[in-house]
């Protein structure tokens, strides 16, 4: 998610002036662009998914997604499968397991209570991993910020869908264990071909799900192509975005940028699906996002 970073030093100055920001230059400047449109892509992609949900269903719309995240990965990664050894095939096994998991989970959480809060809870996940990297007190004080964000997220009301909460919970828990096998998979395995040969198990595991779901619910072309729309721009286009950015901006920037990730899931939410949130949630999300940009920030002083 984020990392710390080491104040880099200065040698050779004679006269220590002020500091002064760098200014940016094009190949930042490029890389932020990016990594804006990633954001806007992804949160759009799972609200053009979920306009599938009444003929498809959740379940169908992340089928379709994992097909396409699998054609996606495999065409960059190129995992020569004979090749890999059994301390290589576990965690790809369950990273395949997590991936579908997450999807599915976080598909189903948008549809009970909506694209801003599910993907706030989900974001959770890699939250969590970094403040349990570190032992500073600044971090304790950002988990119990974003303790009192879930709090008031997740507070029993009379409409609340706890149901549905649980699922984006069960997301953001998904999400900490992809990044921990990421890691894993990264070490034993070069390149991309352990996230490429990940998505594409996920996809034949999905493949009878698929099939089941054509057989009893024939699709429309609109909704596969909601589908397919989702696969794209939820998968595809932030994995190669991603890979672009992180050239261009350091990883800090980078995890301080995916904070506003809930926000701009709200945002869509409202605009493209017309899913209003009231002021408690948008202070909810305000509170999980306040705290991975505190624990950031500390990180790079």
């Amino acid at each position: 998610m984020h990392a710390a970073s080491a104040r880099p030093a200065a040698p050779g100055r004679r006269t220590p002036p002020a500091p002064t920001a760098p200014k940016p230059d094009g190949t930042r400047l490029v890389g932020v662009v990016t990594m804006v449109g990633s954001g806007l892509s992804n949160q759009t992609g799972a609200a053009i998914g979920s306009l599938a949900f009444p003929v498809l269903g959740p379940v169908g719309v992340v089928a379709v997604r994992q097909y396409v995240a699998a054609v996606v990965l495999l065409a960059v990664g190129r995992p020569r499968l004979r090749t890999f050894t059994w301390a290589q095939w576990w965690p790809v096994v369950l990273l395949a397991l997590v991936f579908g998991t997450m999807n599915l989970s976080l598909y189903t959480a948008i549809d009970r209570i909506g694209l801003g809060l599910a993907v706030t809870l989900e974001f959770l996940g890699p939250l969590s991993i970094a403040l349990a990297a570190s032992r500073r007190r600044v971090d304790a004080c950002c988990a119990v910020i974003a303790a009192a964000g879930v709090v008031t997220l997740t507070r029993p009301r009379p409409s609340a869908d706890f149901l549905g909460m649980g699922l984006g919970l069960l997301a953001a828990g998904c999400w900490a264990s992809y990044i921990l096998l990421n890691r894993t998979v990264g070490r034993r395995i070069p390149g991309a071909a352990g996230s490429a040969a990940a998505a594409g198990l996920s996809a034949l595991l999905f493949l009878p799900v698929g099939v089941a779901v054509a057989v009893r619910h024939p699709p429309t072309p609109t909704a596969v192509g909601c589908a397919v729309a989702a696969g794209v721009l939820s998968s595809a286009v932030p994995c190669l975005a991603d890979l672009f950015t992180l050239r261009r901006v350091p990883a800090p920037a980078f995890g301080l940028f995916m904070s506003v990730n809930p926000v701009l899931a709200g945002l869509v939410g409202w605009i493209v699906l017309g899913q209003s949130l009231d002021w408690t949630e948008w202070t909810g999300i305000g509170a999980v996002v306040a705290a991975n940009v505190l624990g950031i920030l500390a990180a790079r002083s």
